[in-house]
């Protein structure tokens, strides 16, 4: 798998939720990449501690969005790393020239199952609303075209397994990377 990746980078793109960080550790597992990023955890390391909700609360989303793109460009300078990102760092239009610089795969779960796996989760800034289901859906719609903009397409069934997302992932790449091939007679 390597040898067709030459050693790009993969970073996950999705909903919160959708399983990105767990689906991204196995990832580098099996791709024996010695890295694996989160974004958010990087996120909370810089801001001292503070959770992903102190940080929005103290200097809001804006704030947020910033700090983002600075650790997304950070990491896009790595080789060989799985980087799970947040959910919105598709919205700023800056992050997707750092996206590029890897493989780009969106976990696409359905709203459904994403309003399941967080409807016990206080974490989610942007989830605080008296209506947390309308809003994720909201957020989803305007999300979408964003992460069609992915490389790959996963779209993640609910009975499925962060092993089995895994192996899919794997099984998709060489649809999407070409393999590196050298002509014959191109080293005389």
């Amino acid at each position: 798998m390597n040898n067709i990746l030459k050693d790009i980078s993969i970073y996950l793109i999705g909903m919160m939720g959708a399983g990105k960080s767990t689906v991204g550790k196995l990832l580098a597992q099996e791709l024996g990449y010695s890295r694996f990023f989160d974004t958010d955890t990087l996120i909370e390391q810089l801001a001292k501690g503070q959770t992903i909700n102190e940080i929005f609360t103290t200097v809001g989303e804006e704030g947020f969005r910033e700090i983002e793109t600075q650790v997304l460009a950070e990491l896009s300078s790595y080789k060989k790393t799985v980087i799970s990102t947040g959910g919105g760092i598709v919205t700023r239009q800056k992050n997707w020239s750092y996206l590029r610089h890897g493989l780009i795969v969106w976990l696409d779960v359905p709203v459904e199952l994403l309003i399941k796996r967080l409807a016990a989760d206080n974490t989610r800034p942007l989830l605080k609303d008296t209506d947390p289901e309308t809003k994720l859906r909201s957020l989803l719609a305007q999300r979408q075209p964003l992460y069609r903009q992915a490389d790959l397409q996963i779209t993640v069934q609910p009975q499925e397994t962060p092993e089995q997302i895994t192996k899919r992932i794997l099984e998709a790449i060489p649809s999407v990377v070409l393999p590196l091939t050298v002509p014959p007679g191109d080293f005389n």
